[in-house]
């Protein structure tokens, strides 16, 4: 079965919670939408959690979210083939896995593409590549094999996955009435609107909110389980 959650943020009690409450078996897969954490401080830093993760039954597939190191800047990271399309993991601990932003995966016998990163509002509060990094959003490059990889598909995909949503979902009672969002990038969301309006697809599951919601058909998740049907 394939399930999907919010952000974890390098908690996962809930998770740990979830694969025993539902009697979970390390064929199972469960989408975390980003931020999972489990790429926070680098490689020796994070080991003690992935030997953790390592144990439960259950395979992750994340998200690229906006607070953790990119897979593809740690040297232990490789590249290989799962559900159809390229996933970063490391052969230590192979039910830990992380999705190439444009690549198209099959999961539960849906079309699914990853479309990971999102802008952080405070990133003011932290310290560059230290606890924030400056490839959190989708780069132009991506973006162009994003959209190539859509009119390869003729602009049908079954399910979006992403961190943040399309703009014109974004769920503005969720946001921090700490932070002005006149300061906020939200340019990445402008971008997956455009794509929203192009794209058929039947459903959207994203992260970043904190919130759990249905609008039309973008699932927001933050402590909820869905599972992908």
């Amino acid at each position: 079965m394939v399930h999907l959650t919010g952000d974890t943020h390098g908690i996962f009690d809930r998770v740990e919670e979830f694969c025993y409450g539902y009697d979970t078996e390390p064929d199972d897969i469960l989408v975390i939408l980003g931020d999972a954490g489990i790429n926070y401080f680098g490689w020796r830093e994070d080991r003690e959690l992935k030997e953790q993760l390592a144990e439960l039954p259950i395979t992750l597939l994340c998200i690229h979210g906006n607070h953790e190191i990119r897979p593809e800047n740690i040297y232990t990271y490789e590249e290989t083939e799962r559900f159809g399309g390229i996933v970063w993991h490391e052969p230590d601990f192979p039910n830990l896995l992380f999705a190439k932003d444009g690549e198209i995966y099959e999961l539960a016998g849906r079309r699914c593409i990853a479309i990971g990163g999102a802008y952080s509002i405070d990133k003011y509060m932290r310290t560059k590549n230290v606890d924030w990094w400056p490839d959190e959003q989708p780069s132009d490059e991506t973006k162009d094999l994003v959209e190539e990889r859509l009119e390869a598909e003729g602009w049908r995909v079954d399910v979006v996955l992403s961190h943040t949503c399309p703009y014109d979902y974004m769920p503005r009672e969720a946001f921090l009435s700490e932070f002005n969002q006149e300061y906020v990038d939200d340019s990445t969301e402008l971008w997956l609107g455009q794509i929203e309006q192009r794209l058929d697809y039947d459903a959207w599951y994203c992260g970043h909110f904190h919130t759990d919601k249905l609008d039309r058909k973008v699932w927001f998740l933050q402590d909820d389980f869905r599972e992908l049907c």
